[in-house]
């Protein structure tokens, strides 16, 4: 499947989550995200991420691994991905196992909001990285490749109803942000 998303600024975060609360409740995580790849970056140099994420929210805490492939679309980004729930201390320690390397890790506090539109099942994440500054909007729904540019219609649409304009949207990634701001 394809995760068809739209990231974007957010310029009135508490306007965007009323309007969200309007679809759906939500759902409040935090996110321990580590991002691995080959001494050589070879997953960076083609467009591809492998990610130990766990999840922390009011019913528990979850593991998933996540490995995305290249963007089929490049102007959105995009991209094929696989996630399976794992157990945190093996994930880790197979993919170092395995000769991958933690290249960074950083926390997400999300405010997740599950929800139908255009017929299709959505997931929006307002999102704040402490590091970086800002609050940003994650708005996704998982497609065949040959649904991808009706999907991202369709996402476009939701965006635009929640007061998100094309300017807001955003192809720049947190891992970037990151390591930026890490220096």
């Amino acid at each position: 499947m394809i995760e068809a998303e739209l990231k974007a600024r957010v310029h009135s975060p508490e306007a965007v989550m009323r309007r969200l609360e309007e679809r759906a409740a939500a759902r409040v995580e935090v996110y321990q995200d580590t991002y691995y790849d080959r001494p050589d970056r070879s997953l960076d140099m083609a467009d591809e991420e492998l990610r130990v994420r766990t999840v922390h929210g009011r019913d528990g805490t979850r593991t998933l691994l996540t490995f995305k492939g290249a963007a089929v679309d490049p102007a959105s980004g995009s991209k094929p991905e696989h996630e399976t729930a794992v157990d945190t201390d093996a994930a880790h320690a197979i993919l170092r196992g395995l000769g991958y390397v933690p290249v960074v890790a950083f926390e997400k506090r999300c405010r997740n909001y599950d929800f139908e539109a255009h017929g299709r099942t959505m997931l929006a994440t307002l999102v704040r990285v402490p590091e970086i500054d800002g609050t940003f909007l994650e708005l996704e729904t998982l497609v065949a490749e040959s649904d991808v540019d009706a999907a991202l219609s369709d996402v476009r649409a939701v965006l635009a109803a929640l007061g998100i304009e094309q300017a807001d949207l955003t192809r720049d990634t947190y891992t970037a942000a990151v390591t930026a701001q890490r220096g």
